[in-house]
């Protein structure tokens, strides 16, 4: 059975589950009273994000992107979280800020009740919300900065470097996209006055949550297009030199091609001009040499060289 961890305020408790058991959600049903339906999307680890709004607790599910273990890829976390007027409980394997958090306020309980506007769970689920936007924030900035080493390394570094910096940022990028694009209605409804809430005066509060999520999209929107233009011109580079190396070959194969035909004419075993003369091989090298000179003439003529 998964432990429930317990902070209590003098008005609200806040109640973390990391690894809930069914025994744990028993608990959840029998003593608040939740909605089946919310339990069972609890047992699942996959959701889309949502906000179920009942007439005394919402539902949130929530996503926020965190590096992997070897630190490279972006994946993930769920953070799901019910929020009444006298508790919060946040459920599962979440975010690791919030599981942080939450040992921090309990190892600081006397420091963190002078932090909050206000003792109360819409206070409580402000400040998890905005630990979680501050700590995306800086998430997405590390992308923004591997888009600026993409944009300063594009005509420096090796092709297979640059090509697997380009895919894993473009694939992070990607992540966050289709992340943080169902969640933006999401978070207006904060604002609008749809989420109404427990407390007063925390519309303020609100509408700074969405302009840290506002803000958030507005970078990841503008990294997207900046990751694509830079793979588009990078294969631009490519294509463009792969054409030069091809021209040239092909250069070198036509000012060759009749340089060949002469040679091979004059190593058959037949009667051809010139072959008993004692300069045979000086007038043949310097046919040879004059079919080279035209043509090079004629590809410097063309502006192809």
């Amino acid at each position: 059975m998964g432990m429930i961890e317990t902070i209590k305020f003098n008005t609200f408790s806040w109640l973390h589950i990391f690894n809930p058991s069914d025994e744990n959600f028993d608990y959840l049903i029998e003593n608040y009273n939740f909605h089946p339906l919310d339990i069972e999307d609890c047992r699942s680890k996959v959701q889309r994000p949502k906000i179920d709004i009942y007439d005394d607790y919402y539902f949130l599910i929530l996503h926020f992107p965190c590096f992997d273990k070897a630190n490279r890829f972006l994946d993930t976390k769920e953070v799901k979280i019910f929020w009444g007027k006298d508790y919060i409980i946040t459920i599962g394997n979440s975010h690791w800020i919030v599981k942080k958090f939450f040992n921090t306020v309990k190892e600081n309980m006397e420091a963190f009740k002078h932090e909050l506007s206000a003792e109360t769970s819409d206070a409580l689920l402000y400040e998890i919300m905005e630990r979680l936007m501050k700590e995306t924030l800086s998430l997405v900035g590390r992308i923004g900065s591997e888009v600026d080493q993409i944009k300063l390394r594009l005509f420096n570094d090796k092709t297979q470097k640059i090509i697997e910096k380009i895919s894993v940022t473009r694939k992070n990028v990607i992540m966050l996209d289709t992340s943080f694009r169902p969640q933006l209605r999401l978070f207006h409804k904060f604002e609008s006055g749809e989420i109404k809430g427990f407390a007063e005066d925390m519309e303020e509060y609100w509408g700074n949550i969405l302009d840290y999520y506002q803000k958030l999209w507005d970078m990841i929107e503008d990294y997207k297009e900046m990751i694509e233009g830079l793979s588009k011109t990078y294969d631009s580079l490519q294509t463009n030199k792969i054409n030069e190396i091809i021209k040239i070959l092909t250069l070198i194969s036509t000012v060759m091609l009749p340089m060949t035909f002469i040679a091979s004419v004059y190593g058959m075993n037949i009667g051809l001009p010139f072959q008993a003369h004692p300069a045979a091989f000086l007038i043949v090298s310097g046919i040879m040499l004059a079919v080279l000179m035209l043509f090079l003439w004629f590809f410097i003529r063309k502006k192809w060289l």
